[in-house]
């Protein structure tokens, strides 16, 4: 009987909360509200706040086409793999110090290594398809990667060096669960004066590794006809636009574990809502405004902007956390 609770437990993460249905869910809603205030933002009614499911839908019904030259089993698989990559990080993302579905002590590096899963899956998809336009944007996207995967990685040290000096004999923790246990203990880490200018880093990474614009360099629909995404239809299409969606979720949801852990209840719906809310701020701030206001940067321009100001921040912090601040 235990090990059947335990199965059914296992399930319903996966499937239901934290995993698949919910995480799906919150990510077309997120992607819902941000296409609603961007359109209010621009003097616009825009479309239905349900308009991305509607899309998909639509999606689902087209069909597949493959190009002749393109290598199928590559072309196919890439938007599925990354798709579930990201499914599996929102089951190590915790919502209170109390409940997190899958919690072990390198968590960190684990949702590291998912997220760029995604990106590689694009990667790989743009290569396979045999398009000179999937070629441009394939070679755009390993620009932003590298653009954002190292101020990324200063953001999460500094994170678990702050975290773990108080909580870890080692002065690291590598566990989500110990960051939101330091926060539900010490306060929030945006309220530390040395974790601001690493908060600051994580909202400029956010939009970049989601792809949104003025970071959608690989896309560019304007300049290379959808670059990366040039050649896909039907199924395969909609995954890759779902996982847009959903990395919008886990990013802002990542962003709140990191920075707003302190805020929690330790009731589970009312920290849901909580964290809701707070991932539609975040979007808000760091997805909503810079899509509404700013133009597509240029390639140059974006590994030029995360490998100063960005990365810049990334280190101040690291430095401030070091020096014991």
């Amino acid at each position: 009987m235990n090990i059947v609770l335990i199965i059914l437990k296992w399930l319903f993460h996966i499937l239901v909360f934290p995993g698949f249905l919910f995480t799906l869910c919150a990510g077309l809603l997120l992607a819902g509200i941000d296409r609603k205030l961007v359109a209010r933002m621009q003097n616009r009614v825009g479309p239905p706040l349900l308009q991305p499911a509607y899309d998909l839908l639509k999606l689902f019904g087209k069909e597949i086409i493959v190009p002749r030259q393109a290598n199928k089993k590559a072309f196919l698989s890439a938007p599925a793999v990354g798709l579930a990559s990201l499914l599996v990080t929102s089951l190590l993302l915790p919502f209170s110090a109390s409940f997190v579905a899958v919690s072990g002590v390198a968590d960190v590096i684990v949702v590291l290594y998912l997220l760029t899963i995604p990106a590689v899956a694009i990667i790989v998809g743009a290569a396979s398809s045999a398009s000179p336009f999937a070629g441009v944007g394939l070679s755009r996207e390993m620009v932003a990667v590298m653009a954002y995967e190292l101020p990324l990685t200063i953001v999460l040290v500094t994170v678990c060096r702050k975290a773990g000096l108080m909580m870890e004999e080692s002065g690291m923790t590598f566990s989500l669960a110990t960051v939101m246990q330091y926060q539900a203990e010490h306060g929030a880490m945006i309220t530390k004066l040395s974790m601001i200018p690493a908060a600051l880093a994580m909202l400029f990474i956010i939009p970049c590794e989601v792809g949104a614009h003025p970071f959608d360099i690989a896309e560019a629909e304007t300049e290379i006809c959808e670059g990366t995404l040039a050649e896909y239809s039907g199924l395969p299409l909609a995954f890759y636009e779902l996982a847009h969606y959903v990395k919008m979720f886990i990013l802002t949801s990542l962003f709140c574990v990191l920075f707003l852990g302190g805020f929690t209840t330790g009731v589970v719906f009312v920290d849901l809502i909580l964290r809701l809310i707070f991932c539609v701020v975040v979007t808000f701030l760091c997805i909503t405004v810079p899509h509404a206001v700013c133009a597509r940067f240029k390639v140059e321009q974006v590994f030029k902007f995360y490998w100063t100001w960005v990365l810049g921040l990334a280190l101040v912090s690291l430095l401030l956390v070091w020096l014991g601040l």
